[in-house]
């Protein structure tokens, strides 16, 4: 909300997914577009390659954790694989060797996807690797929601 409030309403919340459900649509169109100019299999790499280095290997770690703490490596993964710079570094980089393509949309239509249709973001050291409401954030929710605010 603010440099001072690092958190979201319910209805901020929202209105974020619905600007990531907006680009979506715009890259999903654009792919629909060019759905014949596009190298599938380069399209699947550029969508898969986040989730594998970024999301599998923590939720791995996740699952066999039995609910400790996983290592905070899988975090600063997940958080450098699912974030725009990187992949716009790597979308750049591919460019200035093979190219553009269409077969980039990939990258977009993931995070969007991951941002607008989960609402996922980058995740923050000491809250679950998947979704589950901190006690402390549960608790602060509720007495923000009964301010009147």
């Amino acid at each position: 909300m603010d440099p001072c409030n690092r958190f979201e309403t319910r209805s901020t919340f929202l209105i974020i997914r619905l600007e990531y459900l907006a680009a979506l649509v715009v890259c999903v169109v654009l792919a629909a577009l060019h759905y014949d100019e596009i190298r599938w299999l380069y399209f699947v790499a550029f969508f898969a390659y986040i989730d594998l280095i970024g999301y599998i290997p923590g939720a791995i770690a996740y699952r066999y954790s039995q609910g400790q703490v996983i290592p905070r490596v899988y975090y600063t993964l997940y958080n450098t694989m699912h974030n725009f710079l990187l992949n716009g570094v790597v979308a750049a980089a591919w460019c200035l060797i093979h190219g553009p393509e269409w077969a980039l949309l990939a990258i977009p239509i993931h995070l969007c996807g991951d941002r607008s249709l989960f609402g996922n973001s980058l995740k923050p050291w000491g809250i679950s690797f998947e979704p589950k409401a901190h006690p402390a954030f549960a608790r602060f929710e509720r007495e923000f929601g009964q301010s009147g605010l």
